[in-house]
Formats: C-alpha cells, structure tokens, sequence
C-alpha cells in the first residue's frame, strides 16, 4: 500500500502515536489570522488576507471563517458605504449573511423551528443573494459568489433546476472547485430531494473527471457516509461494510491522496479525516490506519461530529484505536 507523499515528503513509517486535537480551519495560520482580523473589525487585514489568496487557489475556507465570526454583521455595512463597488467586500458581506441567517434559523429540524426564526433566516439569505449577485457582476471570472448561492439557494428552496445552474456557473469559472462540489452534492442527496444514486453517480463522476491526486475525492467518502447517516442503527453499519462501498473508497483514495500528484494543501486535512472515517465505518483497518497516520491526530470537526457531536476528537480516538494506532 502507497504511503503519501507530499511533494518528496515520505511518510515512512508511524512510530508514535501523536496526541488528537481539533483543527479548526484545517489548522491554516491564515485561517486562524483571518478569524482574528475579522474579531478585530479590521477590514483592511481581512481585504489583505483574502487578496493573498486568489480566487484561483479557492479562498473558500477563508471566506467561511469571516462568514463564521460573530460581529462582521456590525461592520460590513460601513465598508460597503464606503466601497460600493468592491466584489470582495460584497462576498464577505454575503457570506457573513448567510451564516447569520443559518445562526437564527439553527440545526433543529424544521418543525422545530418557529415561524418568526424562519422569516429572520429567509430575510437575511434574500439579503446576501443581492450582495453575491453584485459581486458576480463586478467580478465575472469569480467562482467564489456562485459557490455561496449555492448555499443561498438550499436555504430558499429554489429547486434542483436553479441550484444546477448555479453549480454550473461555478465550475465553468472553477472546474475542480471542493466547496462547489460539496455543495451540489448535498443539493442531490436524499435528504434535499434527490436521491442517493443521484448521489453516489455524481461523486463517482466528478471525481474521476478530475486529475490523478485531486482533493475531488473527499466526495466518494461523504456520500457513503451521507447514506450511512440516513440510515437506522444496524443496517447503517451492513450498509458501510458492503464489498462494492469498501472497493469505491479504495478506488477514489488510489485517484486521490494515494495518487503522486496529491499535494498537502487547502482542504487535505478534512480529506484524509473524511476517508479514516469512512475506512473505520467499513471495517478496513489498514485503510483508515494509513488516513490516522497520515493526519498525526489532527482531527477535523466534520465528519467525526456525526459520531460525537459533542466531542469528535473522542470518536477520532476511538476509531483509531480501533484501526490499530
């Protein structure tokens, strides 16, 4: 079995085991300097920060960590007084839109949400799509504007015709763009009104369109345990431990973080986390102990969250005590 590489860096072999910690933001120092600018109401660190990551190398996760930091609603308004015309801070203001919308809507199943939360959390998505439609105008050739409609569009229903073109229109600007891909396949999983053929079909396909070593293939991994999750206890497991899902995950990591051309960069961290959970669900040890080796108990929130919503480093440890480290 290949052990990854990482432009030249061999692995070798894992002597220890390093001791498990959460990573937010896939442990990116911009990441973490991005959240504090955007604490701090410093748009022209966060501008600086954004900037130094072109649209072209997905600033996706630093566009997340602003959008997740309370308190940008307060200050994003002034700046675009100030900037009317800036793409940047239109994004920024939608995304942080969008998140605030999601804050008042919360993750209770619908018929747990009351009428008033959903009006908050509509108005504040309708609010955000004006934003990120003005930033896609200004700056045509962004990817980053569609991808958050495709957020956008989920929370308003706009239906699966809608929310293709908006994919669509993302990945002619960006073809291997993760957060697109992702996005479309919640949009098409069960769950959402599609279906998890649908599903799989569109994993499979997306990530074997794609170049050996692209991060593309966290999707085979999210849609068998999106299908996991939709099932009861008991058959959820037989379902994991399936010779054709076990075979899948194998083909998309040999496409993927096993293939030479995988560079550790971006969102690799929540793939390898993705995979060792997927490897420990289907029972493939020595999968998932080469993905736990190769994250050195950095473990990412999503997807151990769905084992411990409130602890996914315990059910990081667990299953790779489990896979033998």
């Amino acid at each position: 079995m290949a052990l990854l590489r990482d432009r030249g860096l061999n692995l070798g072999r894992w002597t220890g085991r390093p001791g498990a910690r959460l990573e937010k933001g896939s442990g990116r120092p911009d990441v973490a300097r991005v959240r504090q600018a955007a604490a701090a109401a410093d748009w022209t660190a966060v501008r600086g920060l954004l900037e130094a990551r072109p649209e072209s190398q997905d600033r996706t996760g630093l566009l997340w960590a602003v959008g997740d930091t309370s308190g940008v609603e307060r200050w994003i308004g002034d700046v675009l007084k100030t900037e009317p015309e800036s793409a940047l801070a239109l994004t920024v203001a939608g995304i942080r839109y969008v998140s605030w919308g999601w804050e008042a809507r919360t993750s209770a199943l619908a018929k747990n949400v009351s009428r008033e939360q959903f009006e908050v959390f509509h108005s504040r998505l309708r609010q955000a799509e004006e934003w990120l439609y003005r930033a896609a105008e200004l700056e045509p050739g962004w990817t980053s504007p569609w991808y958050v409609l495709q957020v956008t569009g989920r929370g308003l229903q706009v239906g699966q015709a809608t929310a293709r073109r908006r994919f669509d229109a993302a990945v002619r600007r960006d073809p291997h763009h993760l957060g697109a891909h992702t996005q479309q396949l919640q949009q098409i999983c069960e769950k959402w009104g599609g279906s998890h053929e649908e599903m799989h079909a569109f994993a499979r396909e997306s990530v074997f369109k794609a170049p050996g070593g692209t991060p593309l293939g966290q999707l085979v991994p999210d849609a068998h345990i999106e299908e996991w999750l939709s099932l009861d206890s008991g058959p959820d497991a037989t379902y994991m431990r399936r010779r054709e899902v076990v075979e899948s995950l194998r083909q998309a990591a040999d496409h993927s973080y096993r293939h030479p051309d995988f560079v550790h960069e971006g969102s690799w961290l929540g793939l390898l986390n993705s995979f060792a959970m997927a490897f420990s669900l289907a029972g493939d040890r020595a999968c998932a102990r080469e993905c736990f080796q190769a994250t050195q108990g950095r473990v990412t929130e999503s997807p151990w969250e769905y084992l411990n919503g409130s602890d996914p480093v315990a059910a990081y440890r667990k299953h790779r005590s489990a896979a033998g480290r």
